[in-house]
């Protein structure tokens, strides 16, 4: 194991607040997270609230970078990200500093640490050994070796509207928040750009030196790619190697079985769409490198013949050991995402505690596919939440949408020439205004008004568990939690130490207790089959051919998917006869759902295909 990366899982980002301050929760002991750069009013919240819990110790205060200062979102993330680093290295070097001991963050450094982690054996032989000049040279190798977690960052990349307040070449969200970003002090550490490709974004890249390998073919700062499957991968990779730019990580998602907004694949399942990458990885780093290095070479910057890393990771919905360990053995992946469980770890992520027990009540049928998003992208959503009471509430007195105190979401021309947020009480006025001149039919009328009142205020709604748990200011007074989790929290029903997560994800402890958890395979087919069955029912009047084409071509590449998990059945379920058959059952189960819905809608005798 390359012991650079301590742990084989990471945190990935989650809704605006719920990881804006992680690193400092987690990073001393060698987890990597990631932070949300691109709500800069949050990370100027954040900022403030660490300035006056942790300046005192560095003999800094904290000092408003306004609004109306120049470069301010660039400036905000910059400063936060640096006093971030600050911190941790200080906690690092703090542990550094002391002495082992029961319950210290020293033994619990090691103690949680993989088990194929040499230093994890040298940790527990140390706290046998009786010989206490030889205890105190192993207490200080293990002390040499503690490496920090990674501080990472996300932008998603279509975030990016134009900035209304400064005049500045390069100033959209997206881009302000890489040069953000590109100006901080971090080092080993990377940028996630997270759903699908921004020309310009990427193009941006290319301005700064930090992303540029060294003489020892490293780079401070690491590109790393969000997709959901081996094109995407392939199309965004060669991109930006054209570029001269190399991307260090492909972060495969699932397209359903993940939190926040998900961007379904055309009936690509994540086990084959991970087989393809363990089949053409080779050729997908060859095909890069050829383009970066023509790309440098063209720049008048030669590199290294010395092919840079390319990891694999993957995430949404692992739930179990079992489950991650077949990942890295079979698929062959450089490390796995676990997102949300550790919405229920307050020791790694900030939620507050009204939503925690929200979360802990979190049945199947409590995280919904839905519409709630402005972006018009689904969104896997947490019903329940204070923000869904307040939404409701507006809708029952007749005032629905939500005050637009951010703009981050206001991308939307259909009635005004300035872009508005679809959530907005503005866009809802409007939108019900046009509705009612249609004269529609009173069930297709009813439910236009009930989708256009689903979408809910996001920019507010996920960044409030910072000010609800660090007594700073509200935006606006508005003091409401919209929070995004993946199906997976379900069976995540109870808060959980950071220990006891750790150790449930490298199968030393179990806390799960419904013991009724499909596997993620498993949930996420059932996840396509309602996907499939609500794009089928959905439709008011007869398909047309074209939608039956593009009907038979996501329903044959599903059962594709089931045939493929079939044959693999011996391999992905090795823990017990009885857990074999009802994977198979599982996928007997979800293949007949998917020939009666085919059947029902798209086939016609002139349609044939093998299963």
């Amino acid at each position: 194991m390359n012991l650079t990366d301590m742990h084989k899982f990471h945190i990935p980002v989650m809704g605006l607040s719920f990881t804006i301050d992680s690193p400092i929760k987690v990073a001393r002991f060698g987890i990597d997270s990631v932070i949300s750069i691109i709500q800069d009013k949050l990370i100027e919240t954040t900022r403030r609230h660490y300035y006056q819990t942790w300046g005192k110790k560095f003999g800094l205060t904290y000092e408003v970078i306004s609004d109306k200062s120049t470069d301010y979102r660039a400036r905000r993330i910059t400063d936060y990200l640096n006093l971030v680093n600050k911190i941790v290295g200080y906690q690092v070097e703090e542990m550094r500093q002391g002495e082992f001991g029961s319950g210290s963050d020293l033994n619990k450094y090691f103690e949680m640490l993989p088990d194929s982690n040499p230093l994890r054996e040298i940790y527990f032989e140390m706290q046998e050994t009786q010989n206490d000049a030889k205890k105190a040279e192993m207490a200080e190798f293990l002390k040499s070796k503690i490496k920090a977690g990674r501080i990472d960052v996300n932008i998603m990349t279509k975030l990016d509207r134009p900035s209304d307040k400064e005049d500045l070449e390069n100033n959209t969200e997206a881009l302000s928040a890489l040069r953000g970003y590109a100006k901080s002090d971090l080092t080993n550490s990377s940028i996630i750009f997270s759903a699908g490709m921004n020309p310009n974004l990427f193009s941006y890249i290319e301005e700064f030196d930090c992303f540029k390998a060294n003489a020892e073919n490293r780079f401070q700062k690491n590109i790393v790619v969000k997709v959901s499957d081996y094109r995407s991968a392939l199309v965004q990779g060669k991109f930006l190697a054209k570029k001269g730019i190399w991307v260090s990580e492909f972060r495969i998602e699932s397209g359903l079985n993940c939190g926040g907004h998900a961007f379904a694949t055309a009936g690509f399942l994540i086990g084959p769409i991970l087989e393809d990458f363990k089949n053409n990885k080779a050729s997908l780093i060859e095909d890069m490198f050829d383009l970066y290095k023509k790309a440098n070479e063209e720049k008048g910057e030669p590199i290294s013949d010395q092919i840079p890393k390319l990891k694999i990771t993957v995430q949404g919905g692992i739930g179990t050991y079992e489950e991650a360990h077949f990942l890295e053995q079979y698929y062959k992946v450089d490390g796995t995402g676990w997102g949300s469980p550790f919405l229920m770890v307050p020791e790694a992520t900030t939620v507050d505690d009204e939503t925690l027990d929200v979360l802990g009540r979190a049945n199947e049928n409590d995280v919904i596919l839905s519409k709630n998003s402005p972006l018009g992208v689904r969104f896997n959503y947490l019903k329940g939440t204070s923000s869904e009471r307040e939404k409701l509430a507006r809708i029952d007195s007749g005032k629905p949408g939500s005050p637009c105190t951010e703009k981050h979401l206001a991308l939307n021309t259909e009635f005004t020439q300035e872009p508005i947020c679809t959530a907005s009480k503005k866009y809802q006025k409007l939108k019900m205004k046009h509705l009612k001149s249609l004269n529609l039919p009173q069930l297709q009328f009813d439910k236009a008004v009930e989708e256009m009142q689903t979408v809910e205020c996001l920019c507010v709604g996920l960044s409030n568990s910072v000010p609800r748990n660090y007594n700073v200011p509200f935006v606006k007074g508005l003091t409401n939690v919209t929070i995004c989790p993946g199906p997976n929290i379900a069976y995540f029903n109870k808060r959980a130490t950071l220990k006891e997560m750790v150790d449930h994800i490298y199968g030393r402890a179990d806390i799960i207790k419904n013991g009724q958890r499909p596997h993620m395979f498993v949930k996420e087919l059932g996840l396509y089959v309602d996907y499939f069955k609500e794009q089928l029912t959905s439709v008011t009047e007869t398909l047309s051919t074209k939608e039956k084409r593009t009907h038979t071509k996501f329903y044959k590449q599903i059962i594709e998917g089931v045939a493929y998990y079939r044959g693999m059945a011996d391999q992905i379920v090795e823990k017990s006869d009885d857990m074999k058959a009802a994977f198979l059952n599982a996928l007997n189960h979800m293949e007949d759902q998917l020939d009666r819905l085919f059947e029902a809608f798209c086939m016609e005798p002139a349609v044939k295909f093998e299963q």
